[in-house]
């Protein structure tokens, strides 16, 4: 999009998706809530009670699409306003807002409830190569349309045309392996009154959430502009793309976490805890030192030296890098416990500050104070409220040993990027030649770091041979 269109498209687009990010507000958690409902009645094979969950999900859904249209073509005379400085003259911004809307909509009222028994029988599998094969497919249509046409339109409707698709081979994939389950019947007032506190419950986390995650793009655009937005976007990509292979581990983890919090006792589920802090802190180790030395090397070879941000950004990135993936590493814990109603308000209030810090910080600091506002509610507000609601409730005595732990595992990751930062300044090879050398050097520092220093420590938690493997691996 930047070779082929401009700059100033691609801060549009990151736009329109943080814009629908928040319309999906409407959703409220109803997905999870409804799947998670599901578990007991496919464990007792109540099929006539499955069926009737996935009518009333199929209900709610109908629902969401059309109160998310309805604040979507309420929002459509203030997109303008949500713009800093020039926009491309050849589009209609209107008619690019409507079709990323429909896109949405479409998304909740086609097929969308089909999904749901997929998920529910935990056949994540299946989902995920649907998903991976209309992504590729879309991705593979809009490259063609930006290479060879041209054209914004064409590029936002392969979209909507790839989510149609999505749901229409989920629903196939779901009748051939569940043709039992249907939608049809009716929940119990109980049921569905269950149903929706844990509804109330997850929209707080959901609303926290997406304003943290989309008031940084909103402010972006309204104060500095969408070339900068998109610049930064550019930058947030690589880290997300990192923090997503975090995702994965933790959602692979987390079925069986929650089975050890009830099989087994508090020292052992605590012990636990410290071994996956422990890795979770190894891996941050190495990709914080990674990203410090290799950000602006690749950003140079991908878009050039007039697109880059100064040095400055990497490492209030990698900050942020670290504060989201902390919390994350917690919640999940949180999450296996089900520590939901005493943790709901804590996405919220954190979320709201970021949006109040940023709108102030925005006017002095720019782009920075963008980043710094986020790095101060997830760290100084999330992080240890949601540290707090997990030793209050599942490991009451144990603040003192874990925070412990978290400042030497803090002190390895500043010494592995100050380490890898001096080596690497002896490389001058530049292109992908010097990126590589950088890479392999910079990851033999980090974990030489690691092993020099927290050696006494692997053998104490019983991780020498796993801490061993994985060097051989790299």
């Amino acid at each position: 999009m930047i070779y082929t269109l401009g700059i100033d498209y691609l801060g549009l687009n990151g736009l329109f998706v943080s814009v629908l990010q928040i319309l999906n507000l409407a959703e409220l958690g109803v997905g999870s809530a409804m799947i998670f409902s599901m578990y007991k009645p496919i464990a007792e094979q109540n099929t006539s009670k499955i069926c009737a969950l996935i009518n009333l999900y199929r209900y709610y859904y109908r629902i969401i699409g059309g109160v998310i249209l309805f604040l979507g073509l309420l929002l459509l005379p203030f997109i303008p306003y949500m713009i800093s400085g020039d926009v491309p003259t050849d589009i209609n911004i209107y008619v690019v807002y409507l079709l990323n809307l429909s896109g949405t909509v479409f998304s909740y009222w086609f097929l969308a409830y089909r999904n749901s028994i997929l998920r529910a029988h935990q056949r994540e599998d299946v989902v995920s190569k649907i998903t991976m094969l209309t992504v590729t497919i879309q991705y593979g249509i809009q490259f063609l349309v930006l290479y060879f046409l041209h054209n914004y339109y064409y590029y936002v409707i392969a979209i909507l045309f790839t989510q149609i698709l999505n749901n229409v081979l989920t629903a196939i994939a779901s009748r051939h392996m569940y043709p039992n389950m249907y939608p049809y019947g009716e929940v119990s007032g109980h049921e569905k009154s269950l149903i929706n506190q844990r509804i109330k419950d997850l929209f707080t986390a959901k609303l926290g959430g997406t304003i943290l995650n989309s008031a940084d793009t909103l402010v972006i655009s309204t104060f500095l502009g969408l070339k900068i937005l998109a610049m930064y976007q550019n930058y947030y990509l690589i880290m997300n793309a990192v923090m997503s292979l975090f995702t994965v581990f933790f959602s692979s983890i987390l079925a069986g976490v929650g089975n050890s919090l009830i099989t087994e006792d508090r020292e052992k589920n605590f012990r636990d805890f410290e071994r996956v802090t422990f890795i979770v802190f190894v891996l941050m180790a190495v990709c914080m030192s990674e990203m410090l030395i290799l950000y602006q090397p690749f950003m140079e070879l991908w878009v050039g030296q007039d697109l880059m941000l100064d040095m400055n950004v990497v490492i209030l990135l990698c900050v942020y890098f670290f504060v989201v993936e902390y919390v994350m590493l917690v919640s999940l814990y949180k999450d296996a416990g089900g520590v939901w109603h005493a943790d709901r308000l804590r996405p919220l209030i954190s979320g709201l500050i970021n949006l109040g810090v940023n709108l102030f910080a925005v006017n002095y600091w720019g782009l920075y104070g963008v980043i710094i506002s986020t790095i101060i509610s997830s760290g100084f507000v999330s992080a240890p409220w949601v540290t707090y609601n997990v030793f209050k409730l599942m490991f009451i005595g144990k603040e003192k040993i874990y925070l412990k732990g978290l400042l030497e595992n803090f002190v390895v990751i500043i010494l592995s990027m100050i380490s890898s930062y001096f080596v690497s300044s002896i490389i001058y090879t530049n292109g992908i030649i010097g990126i590589l050398i950088r890479f392999l050097l910079v990851l033999v520092v980090s974990l030489v770091v690691i092993s020099v220093y927290h050696m006494k420590k692997i053998k104490e938690l019983g991780l020498k041979q796993l801490y061993f493997n994985m060097l051989r691996r790299t």
